[in-house]
């Protein structure tokens, strides 16, 4: 069980400084003044942003107004990401607030989710739960749960609530201790580059003689450029929740104390910056 409340908290209580404006190519009655909003790193943008829109839509006439989406330099932000793995990803912590542009127009059908209320945010959440717990115990905690306690884990991620969140999610996190660990690590590695959104394969948090697995065990397996060899220079980053945790960390200990309200550990493998 996660043990260290501490950690837990300044998970839960990492915020990002964003700063919203509007795209010039939107059309306004007047000009739209910049909205400032500190981001909860482990929610969603389409969860937390009622705020901005509300703000832009003074100046906007309804006819103009379509389904809201947000980029960053190009690049439109996947709102079924939690926001601080697209800050890991797109942003950088040597330039704050981060910048995100907003649309109401011209929504980019390739590579944006709709997201018309919170309802679909909270199926996203709730099925990306189940699938973690499938990989954690066969699915017989969540099963085990009853239609409450599945909204007390929602609610207390919408509401922003970090005790009613974990009254129920730390039995997510419980495990045996013949067992030694959950059955499967539920993880998904991400690059900026590479054809595929994510990595998302099988692994042990211990090996078959009961060794440990470690974050660069799970690297060197699933994404091995991402572990400099001996004398290489560091060429990417190794990013969780904003910091680069230890390569000895123990993979079990990372999914019970740094895991998003998913129950995912959501790894960014960013390049290194050059200057």
């Amino acid at each position: 069980m996660a043990d260290d409340k501490d950690v837990l908290r300044d998970v839960w209580y990492g915020r990002i400084p964003a700063c919203f404006t509007l795209h010039q190519d939107e059309v306004t009655e007047r000009e739209a003044e910049p909205y400032y909003l500190l981001l909860p790193r482990v929610s969603y943008l389409t969860l937390v942003t009622d705020k901005v829109k509300k703000h832009f839509l003074k100046v906007m006439r309804a006819e103009d107004v379509e389904e809201m989406w947000f980029e960053y330099e190009g690049t439109p932000l996947k709102w079924h990401y939690p926001i601080g793995v697209l800050f890991d990803l797109h942003g950088s912590n040597s330039i704050l607030p981060w910048s995100i542009t907003v649309h109401f127009k011209n929504f980019p059908e390739r590579d944006l989710l709709h997201c018309l209320s919170n309802s679909v945010i909270e199926a996203h959440f709730m099925s990306s739960i189940k699938e973690a717990d499938a990989l954690k115990h066969k699915s017989q905690v969540v099963n085990d749960m009853q239609k409450k306690d599945h909204k007390q884990l929602w609610m207390g991620l919408q509401n922003d609530k970090f005790d009613q969140f974990w009254a129920i999610n730390r039995k997510l996190m419980e495990y045996s201790t013949e067992d030694g660990g959950f059955r499967y690590i539920p993880f998904r590695i991400y690059q900026t580059t590479g054809e595929r959104p994510f990595i998302q394969k099988l692994f042990r948090p211990l090996s078959a003689e009961g060794a440990v697995h470690t974050l660069g065990d799970l690297l060197r397996e699933m994404y091995p450029a991402a572990v400099p060899q001996e004398g290489e220079e560091k060429r990417l980053l190794v990013v969780i929740h904003g910091i680069e945790p230890l390569l000895e960390t123990p993979v079990q200990w990372l999914s019970e104390h740094l895991s998003h309200p998913d129950n995912f550990l959501h790894i960014c493998v960013v390049p290194t910056p050059s200057d």
